[in-house]
């Protein structure tokens, strides 16, 4: 889950003028209500990464080659719902599960094409299709470098379908921030929004407590023209197995709760209109997103602050299929404590925070920066290039982004259980019911370019 849960408040907000009003410009050193850690803003600094591989100057193909579908394959928009999150957390052995969790191999895997590779086109992914499904549930993740076929969207499909792999709807779909690149291919745009690209999307999971897709196809179609925006991914054992055991045992005893979004009330007005408030967006907004949401008031210490929260959940969950533990926790992406200390392009309403679930007190500085030491320790920044492709397994390995400057074009799509019809599901999408979709993703292009959160 990335920072689409942000419009879940834009709907009710939507006819409020400072509802997506940026709280700080980026030329501004106006400070609003302190961090809970320091009475001063802290400095912004980039993220770490373990390995950052070099750029190869590959070229790609101009924007109206790279876009166009092929018209003669059937229309993929009414594919499969998100299939609900496999929960696999009870009585896990963390000293075990660290142990195991060790000895796993690096993430991603790389597999450079060779020129025999690309002559055969998909034809090289149908014969490699078991040994490559295989490695994705070994890996976590695979790296295809230097493939011409992905250079375009026709060609990127080709490749998803000659593995067999079946397209769903984001988990998030709803929310808004995910358009499609391209529909019919079931194809969606990656976060390449002006306004977002000074925003630093920590590590994920595409999940939620209620949804989560099995696995995921990155693919660049161009670069960013100025610099910048690597691809993240890391492996959710490798974070595991490196944090420390104190640090885990209480994350997982104490499970956490995830805001998504944030609807600022004046804390003035009597109780009476705030649950009035609370009820409307209870009755009339939540239910048009497909999570499980609490609204609670000032759950981290705002005065008049409605943050809608998620479910409690275990940072630690076993692989569907593996059984493997893995750390499987948004943490990284979500903590305030860490938005607040690099490039974050989100508007208050979309600003997150994670909490102790027994407590619904936020996250302590030394647990986040254990989760930050432990996580980008393990990030592969990956220089993804026009054609090249990174197969996710979803519930293994987290993503996500840096900045960048320019243009860039990246899409995704993700896949549910192909082989698994019970933990696929039964539902699709109903392409009727996407104007609400449509119409809050039109809302988030307001945001001015380069736009940056204020720190509070």
């Amino acid at each position: 889950m990335k920072i689409a849960a942000a419009a879940l408040f834009a709907a009710l907000a939507a006819n409020q003028s400072t509802a997506f009003a940026p709280t700080r410009s980026r030329s501004s050193n106006v400070i609003s209500t302190k961090l809970s850690s320091t009475m001063q803003p802290p400095e912004r600094t980039a993220p770490d990464a373990g390995y950052v591989p070099d750029w190869e100057g590959r070229t790609g193909l101009a924007p109206e080659e790279f876009i166009a579908s092929d018209m003669a394959k059937p229309d993929l928009s009414g594919m499969w719902e998100c299939p609900l999150t496999r929960w696999d957390s009870e009585n896990i052995d963390i000293a075990e599960a660290q142990k195991i969790c060790s000895e796993q191999p690096h993430c991603p895997l790389e597999m450079t094409a060779s020129a025999e590779d690309n002559a055969k086109g998909a034809a090289f992914f149908s014969e490699n299709k078991e040994q490559i499904r295989a490695d994705i549930l070994k890996y976590g993740a695979i790296w295809f470098r230097g493939f011409d076929l992905m250079k375009s969207v026709a060609g990127n499909r080709e490749m998803h379908e000659a593995l067999g792999l079946d397209p769903c709807l984001d988990p998030l779909h709803s929310s808004g921030l995910r358009k499609f690149a391209s529909e019919r291919d079931a194809l969606y745009e990656e976060v390449n929004k002006p306004s977002l690209r000074q925003h630093y999307i920590g590590l994920h999971n595409e999940s939620t407590a209620k949804r989560t897709a099995a696995y995921a196809a990155f693919v660049c179609f161009q670069r960013a023209t100025e610099g910048g925006g690597r691809f993240l991914v890391a492996d959710g054992a490798a974070i595991l197995a490196e944090l420390k055991p104190e640090t885990l045992e209480k994350l997982y005893n104490r499970k956490i709760r995830i805001s998504v979004s944030n609807l600022d009330i004046p804390p003035a007005l009597p109780g009476v209109v705030k649950e009035g408030i609370k009820g409307l967006v209870d009755v009339a907004v939540a239910p048009k997103f497909d999570m499980d949401l609490e609204m609670i008031y000032e759950s981290d210490g705002k005065p008049g602050r409605l943050q809608a929260v998620e479910t409690a959940e275990s940072p630690i969950n076993r692989h569907p299929v593996t059984g493997l533990p893995v750390w499987f926790s948004n943490t990284h992406n979500h903590a305030r404590k860490l938005r607040d200390r690099r490039p974050c392009g989100v508007p208050e309403v979309g600003m997150t925070e994670v909490f102790y679930a027994d407590t619904m007190v936020p996250l302590d500085l030394e647990d986040c920066e254990e989760i930050k030491r432990a996580s980008e320790k393990h990030i592969t920044a990956l220089s993804m290039e026009p054609g090249d492709v990174l197969l996710v397994d979803n519930y293994r390995a987290l993503h996500g982004r840096d900045v960048f400057q320019g243009d860039r074009f990246h899409a995704v799509t993700w896949f549910t259980w192909d082989q698994n019809e019970a933990w696929r599901g039964d539902e699709r999408r109903i392409v009727e019911k996407n104007a609400f979709n449509q119409a809050i993703n039109q809302m988030m292009d307001w945001l001015p370019k380069d736009f940056e959160s204020n720190q509070s």
